[in-house]
């Protein structure tokens, strides 16, 4: 599932990083160009998932090269069977363009797993991606939709703002 979206948003500007593999940053940088990108991806994920559904985030800091951004989020979601949880990824290009910013977002449904064995995978994601990932930052949600919409506040997204339209 894809989706392009042009939305507005403050921009900043970043230079001088050092290019990796694939052309992208050697390095995450805490400078994005698209504040409130890692906001409105997680605002789909919520919307996709339902907010009381989700158990784990997994938020991998975002990669940036000048105006463009890519960011990567897994959750993790509750299911009828304690012992499983299905698990979804979304990640993001947001650029910022002459006309204002661009955001592609995509969410895939990567299957079903038990819980214990997820931070395995995510560890495994970090080394597998030649992109020089940074781990990511775990976040219990447990179900809780008010700990779910700090997440959302925490990342850009304001509290009050509806989930954009998405994939």
């Amino acid at each position: 599932m894809r989706s392009e979206a042009r939305f507005e948003g403050r921009t900043g500007m970043l230079e001088g990083k050092k290019k990796g593999r694939h052309g992208l940053p050697d390095t995450e940088s805490p400078d994005s160009p698209v504040p409130d990108a890692m906001g409105r991806l997680l605002a789909l994920l919520g919307k996709q998932v339902g907010l009381g559904g989700v158990d784990r985030i997994w938020i991998f800091p975002p990669l940036i090269k000048g105006r463009k951004e890519w960011g990567l989020v897994a959750v993790s979601c509750l299911t009828e069977d304690p012992g499983q949880r299905s698990l979804f990824t979304g990640s993001y290009v947001a650029e910022i363009t002459g006309t204002g910013v661009l955001f592609v977002p995509q969410i895939v449904s990567e299957g079903s797993a038990p819980p214990d064995r997820l931070p395995a995978v995510m560890d495994g994601v970090v080394r597998r991606s030649g992109l020089r990932l940074s781990f990511p930052r775990e976040v219990e949600i447990g179900g809780d939709a008010v700990r779910f919409r700090r997440i959302l506040v925490e990342y850009g997204w304001e509290e009050d703002r509806e989930p954009p339209v998405g994939p």
